[in-house]
């Protein structure tokens, strides 16, 4: 029932806009909760690699006193991928294509990891 609630989340966010490809709810251990990705993209893999990068992003901005972190955001040829926390044990992780507008991608998200972190 709760995996049913994560899904829909993620399936309105990837609906929000048509600059988000796909989306993804990791547990902090890296473990996908739920996930609306494209075929062939390994899971595991992503869930690892988001739930180290958010961590990392974490401990760099309270030692570069930078605050508390909004978000971890990569930009590649191809695009974004935009990793934010939704709650204590979660990380939400968002593809976006490279001509994305990242200000009203930032507000999706924040949006959508608010809710996440209530059903969690």
């Amino acid at each position: 029932m709760r995996t049913d609630m994560f899904q829909q989340s993620l399936e309105d966010l990837n609906g929000s806009t048509a600059d988000i490809e796909a989306s993804a709810l990791i547990s902090t251990d890296g473990l996908m909760m739920a996930s609306a990705l494209p075929q062939g993209m390994d899971e595991d893999r992503i869930g690892a690699m988001s739930a180290a990068l958010l961590s990392l992003g974490e401990r760099t901005a309270k030692e570069l006193t930078r605050g508390q972190l909004e978000r971890v955001l990569i930009q590649g040829a191809q695009g974004y991928v935009i990793m934010t926390a939704a709650g204590p044990e979660a990380v939400l992780t968002v593809l976006a294509k490279s001509n994305a507008k990242l200000g009203l991608i930032f507000l999706d998200i924040k949006r959508a990891a608010e809710a996440l972190s209530k059903l969690i």
